[in-house]
């Protein structure tokens, strides 16, 4: 029987699925990200029968160019490409998504990577801005859910 759980987890835990689905050809150096270590940032982990399959860490940042305030930014979202389309994603972002209401926050913000564009509209989110490029990376957008209806402005 398959079991898929999502915990908190380090930001020294997410390095290996990072680095295999984000950063393939890099090193752990490349994993980290800024901010990884402060006691603001969450990072989720989600397990299929103890074995870590899917991170996403959430960092709290304004994105004051398109007025997200109250907000925190998913980073480094990835499932290993072998848990693919089994939902696994799904769920842990619907796990932050409930956390961060639940704490009152208004938004999650990301950018989004654009082989991802599909699997976050699905989610609820919406793109914002222009398409922009991130060097070494590939094309990115900015996408936002709006977590309470009532935000705080």
């Amino acid at each position: 029987m398959e079991i898929y759980t999502i915990q908190p987890i380090t930001h020294e835990e997410t390095y290996t699925v990072r680095l295999q689905e984000l950063r393939k050809g890099g090193t752990l150096e490349d994993c980290r990200f800024e901010g990884d270590e402060l006691q603001t940032t969450v990072h989720l982990g989600g397990f299929h029968d103890n074995t870590l399959v899917a991170v996403g860490s959430f960092f709290k940042k304004d994105h004051m160019t398109h007025s997200l305030t109250d907000a925190y930014q998913l980073r480094g979202m990835a499932v290993l490409e072998k848990h693919w389309n089994k939902g696994y994603g799904q769920q842990l972002l619907s796990f932050g998504e409930q956390l961060f209401s639940d704490r009152n926050i208004d938004f999650i913000w990301m950018n989004a990577r654009k082989n991802a564009f599909g699997f976050y509209e699905k989610l609820g989110y919406s793109r914002i801005g222009s398409i922009f490029e991130v060097a070494d990376i590939g094309t990115h957008q900015v996408l936002f859910k709006e977590l309470n209806q009532n935000p705080k402005l």
